[in-house]
């Protein structure tokens, strides 16, 4: 899988919104200086976020961009899809909608279970975990295979 700019830029935009009280509006131009996210790249992500009632914005001297409900309810998969779309797409098909030949048939469920997977990890953590640096046992688990932290 690959995490591109746009899902990582949401991610810390938002870790930086929970990890704040939480009562006030943050700028698009605070929260882009201290995540050094580009300021016209961020506007665009805060606009999907809106879309998915992740976050709101408010108008105002004291104005700027906050959560639309508690960080904890918040997963980094309704932050992906948020942004990027579905998790898992093979050729901008959802994999229960590809179909293949004969002998192919079996990649369909390949692409499913790799689906399960991220949705294990992505839907098991929130950006109220992200906010406070901790992860669910069975995720930080995962991180401590040594060869989880191998490239392949």
């Amino acid at each position: 899988m690959r995490v591109s700019a746009k899902a990582d830029y949401a991610l810390r935009a938002l870790i930086e919104m929970a990890s704040r009280d939480g009562s006030s509006a943050l700028s698009a131009e605070e929260i882009g200086r201290e995540q050094d996210i580009p300021y016209g790249f961020l506007q665009a992500i805060l606009a999907d976020l809106r879309r998915a009632d992740i976050v709101v914005s408010q108008r105002g001297q004291s104005g700027g961009w906050r959560l639309a409900r508690a960080a904890s309810e918040v997963s980094v998969a309704d932050v992906i899809r948020a942004v990027d779309g579905p998790l898992v797409s093979v050729y901008g098909l959802r994999p229960e909608a590809v179909e293949y030949k004969e002998s192919a048939e079996i990649l369909q469920r390949v692409w499913i279970a790799a689906r399960s997977s991220l949705r294990e990890v992505f839907e098991g953590v929130s950006i109220g975990d992200l906010a406070v640096g901790t992860l669910p046992r069975p995720i930080d688990a995962r991180t401590q295979d040594e060869d989880a932290w191998l490239p392949h």
